[in-house]
């Protein structure tokens, strides 16, 4: 694979097309070269106005600006006399705010490490609206991602967007907005009592038992919907945040149920590719190159070996899953050695290029209802994808060496998003570039201790081979 194009180390907006080839280490994702460049520049713009030889001259500037200031206002007693005379006090005083806040606003320009003018987003350009805008909100967490894109009954996604707003309202670090949470849980209540025909008529005949529980569970089990309003009017954030999470799982339980298949017909170029029709949980175990031990984030005795499961979603990527899948079925991994960035663990490019298919850029756009193939995301345009390369342990391929409309055919990627390399909007600059297909569920706090040369051991298919088709003339 061709390498990708890089910025000064200095530009923090290159991430994975860039930051990940570090000087240290070579790699193999590629990314657009004018996007490459247009993040380059506006983030090369920003480094300049912060370097320390700027900051160096502050203290100078200041003393500079002061004795300017002093100059310009000290004069002898006969002027200061006439000046009494001919202007009021209250234009003097007048005179003096304003050079005073002059003052200030320099010393702030000055000291400040982004600059005053032009970072509103309504004076950016489209694209750094969005990237920079603090009001972009992205699933931060693989599970939430994952319970977002399940293509499930309008009832149950009305349900579950209620609920997700109480997740944001729970971080306020001030007074919690209990009665908006009381407003948002009665609404979902309202609608799960009011519309439980519908939502368990868009269960399977076979399934539908199984729903009826989980359906029964939502409503008044142990962490349901009456549980956690309850909770809510006592005020009591540490329930209402258990009950949540459970009645969250649930919906998702619900909705997975609702969504045997895919929701939307493959283009017919690519029937013959095996494709994921739903849900699938990969098991990778990895070990330490150097013969080491991982250590358990939560403490415990260090493991030689350490476990990372991944989900794999097949509702938003159905081409790129079903070609990864089948690649673990296949042992294509099994002993493949790690390569790591600081912002990336990719996998070993030295695999057989004609192991896996050249599968087309796959990305669902949120909102839509089938995904985009050979094409990015329009970022500045607002457009998000359903998976998100901004969250920590997202999974994807690796662009193509021959053309970024294709992914590789088996190099993949652990992303290991970090917001200091993104905009102020939590976006990663490489967002809507990649084919995310996933993301790590068990053994996250594992990623960060995987150095260069560590191995997978092993990776196996769990969960799901019944969601995975295969071509006639490849099984």
């Amino acid at each position: 694979m061709r390498p990708a194009k890089t910025c000064n180390n200095l530009a923090m907006a290159v991430t994975l097309s860039s930051s990940i080839i570090s000087p240290k280490v070579s790699i193999n994702v590629s990314i657009n070269p004018s996007v490459s460049r247009r993040y380059c520049v506006s983030t090369r713009s920003l480094i300049l106005l912060n370097r320390s030889p700027a900051r160096s001259l502050q203290p100078k500037l200041i003393s500079c600006i002061f004795s300017k200031l002093e100059h310009s206002t000290g004069c002898s007693d006969h002027q200061k006399t006439v000046t009494k005379l001919h202007v009021p006090v209250l234009e003097r005083g007048i005179m003096r705010l304003g050079a005073t806040i002059s003052v200030i606003l320099v010393i702030i320009q000055l000291t400040s490490p982004v600059p005053l003018l032009g970072w509103e987003p309504s004076f950016l350009p489209p694209a750094e609206a969005v990237l920079y805008s603090p009001d972009t909100k992205v699933p931060r967490t693989g599970e939430l991602a994952l319970r977002k894109a399940i293509p499930a009954n309008t009832n149950m996604k009305s349900i579950q967007n209620s609920l997700e707003e109480l997740s944001y309202l729970l971080r306020i670090p001030q007074r919690k907005p209990y009665g908006t949470m009381e407003g948002n849980v009665k609404k979902a209540l309202k609608i799960a009592v009011d519309e439980k025909e519908s939502i368990l008529a868009s269960i399977p005949v076979d399934q539908r038992e199984k729903g009826q529980t989980i359906y029964a569970s939502l409503i008044d089990g142990k962490g349901g919907l009456q549980n956690l309003l309850e909770y809510i009017k006592d005020k009591d954030p540490d329930r209402v945040s258990i009950a949540l999470a459970s009645s969250l799982d649930s919906i998702a339980q619900l909705e997975l149920l609702q969504a045997p298949g895919l929701s939307f017909l493959l283009p017919a170029q690519y029937s013959n590719y095996p494709r994921l029709t739903g849900r699938a949980v990969v098991e990778f175990v990895i070990e330490k190159g150097d013969g080491s031990m991982f250590t358990p984030q939560s403490g415990g005795v260090p493991i030689k070996a350490a476990k990372i499961q991944v989900v794999l979603d097949g509702y938003s990527a159905p081409l790129t899953t079903g070609n990864f899948a089948k690649l673990v079925i296949d042992g294509a991994y099994d002993g493949m050695k790690l390569k790591c960035t600081d912002q990336a663990i990719l996998s070993d490019n030295g695999i057989d290029k004609s192991i896996g298919y050249s599968v087309p850029l796959e990305i669902m756009p949120s909102g839509q209802f089938e995904p985009l193939y050979k094409t990015t995301l329009s970022i500045q345009d607002g457009e998000l994808p359903v998976l998100p390369l901004s969250v920590y342990g997202a999974v994807a391929m690796a662009h193509d060496d021959v053309s970024e409309e294709y992914s590789s055919p088996n190099q993949f990627f652990f992303y290991l998003y970090d917001k200091s390399y993104s905009g102020l909007g939590g976006l990663s600059f490489d967002e809507g570039q990649f084919s995310v297909f996933g993301y790590t569920t068990i053994g996250r706090d594992i990623l960060p201790q995987i150095k260069t040369g560590d191995v997978v051991r092993s990776a196996k298919l769990l969960e799901g081979q019944d969601n995975l088709v295969l071509p006639a003339e490849k099984l």
